[in-house]
């Protein structure tokens, strides 16, 4: 789940790190009547979406004067912002964040993220402030700092030491290498306690009074861990996610729209993500990651169907279950009858493997539905036939 730069900022702004003052407007009439709260001459406005990129699209804007302010507000409330992260398409902004001036000295880059390879909570940290950390990983990859945080005795004071010299914060004097400590710390308390998987600062400034501020953030969280932080769960911003996708976490359903043609449903996030490699290895393309999980049942299964065949590029659907904790009897069961419900005309390939193989093959066999389901058996023959049947639909 995805926040705004300014919910984000709230929830790091409780844990000590220090941001710039600002104030949240959806129409220009707000933005000028709450103009004077900020103070100072020099203003600046950003759009308010999920996605990276949004200076270079134009997004951002730094405003001296209100007239500026005015015209700048005008500019971005109501744009189809188009960044590297939206796609060609874009999205529209409703919600802008109107921020005061900063004097900045230096940008630098944070962020704090789990590796998953060495099965920790890693903190990264660049004096390339201001760019894609991605493109700094590619052409200089030195000039990326990382510390890895034990589990079991967390981020030592040791640890920010380093990454303040690394960073070279000590040229800009004791009060904010003092602050440095502070900041990395609060940061890393946030993502603990708040059970994100990302949260990015980028860039965290030196000011000219020697401050150290997070001028834009970024958090993402861990699904499933929302049961505990139901106040977050309420600045979800359904208006800036895909309806299915939405849609689907409504049913519980694990599911991400794609580019592709073949609608996947598969029970098993690591099985999700080898079928859409191999459909892609038989030059198929995948319509979406979809996990009904380990308690696949016929409501389940219809859910699923009804959210892929909205998607009007999906010509054609791969359904790979391994029955361990399900049988794959009452999958079958579940299948057939969904089919029927949905009233499916996309043809559907159904590969199940594991407990009662053999009698949910029979099932499939007496439904009557042959000329539109059909069963196979192993992973690669399901996945090929698949792409077959796309590529000729298409």
């Amino acid at each position: 789940m995805k926040i705004h730069e300014y919910q984000a900022k709230g929830i790091i702004a409780k844990y000590g790190v220090s941001v710039p003052k600002g104030y949240v407007a959806k129409s220009v009439e707000e933005v000028m009547q709450n103009a004077a709260t900020l103070g100072g001459e020099v203003r600046v406005v950003k759009a308010q979406i999920h996605a990276g990129g949004r200076g270079k699209g134009g997004g951002v804007k730094v405003s001296k004067g209100l007239d500026a302010l005015k015209e700048n507000a005008t500019k971005i409330l109501g744009m189809q912002l188009v960044t590297h992260q939206t796609g060609p398409q874009g999205q529209r902004v409703k919600t802008v964040l109107i921020e005061e001036g900063m004097d900045i000295k230096k940008e630098l880059y944070f962020s704090v993220l789990v590796d998953r390879a060495k099965k920790s909570v890693v903190l990264l940290a660049s004096t390339e402030g201001g760019m894609d950390i991605e493109e700094v990983a590619a052409h200089t990859p030195e000039k990326i700092l990382k510390e890895v945080v034990s589990p079991i005795y967390g981020l030592r004071p040791f640890q920010t030491t380093r990454l303040a010299y690394g960073l070279g914060l000590d040229q800009y004097g004791p009060k904010v290498l003092k602050q440095a400590h502070g900041f990395f710390n609060g940061l890393y308390q946030a993502f603990m306690a708040e059970d994100c998987d990302l949260l990015e600062i980028n860039p965290m400034i030196i000011t000219g009074d020697e401050r150290i501020l997070a001028l834009d953030c970024k958090m993402s969280f861990d699904g499933n861990a929302m049961f505990r932080h139901k106040p977050t769960l309420e600045l979800r911003d359904v208006d800036e996610e895909d309806p299915a996708e939405v849609e689907a976490s409504g049913h519980d359903l694990n599911f991400i729209k794609l580019d592709g043609k073949i609608g996947c449903m598969v029970n098993g996030a690591g099985l999700a993500m080898a079928s859409m490699d191999i459909l892609a290895a038989y030059g198929g393309s995948p319509a979406n990651f979809l996990d009904v999980g380990g308690t696949a049942d016929e409501e389940r299964v219809t859910n699923a169907f009804r959210i892929i065949t909205q998607d009007p590029n999906v010509n054609c659907i791969l359904i790979n279950i391994f029955g361990g904790i399900v049988r794959c009897d009452i999958i079958a069961n579940g299948v057939v009858e969904a089919f029927k419900k949905v009233k499916l005309e996309i043809p559907v390939v159904i590969r199940l493997e594991g407990t009662n193989a053999e009698l949910a093959a029979q099932i499939i066999k007496d439904s009557g539905l042959g000329g539109k389901l059909t069963m196979v058996s192993g992973f690669g023959p399901a996945a090929k036939k698949a792409v077959e049947i796309s590529t000729r639909k298409s």
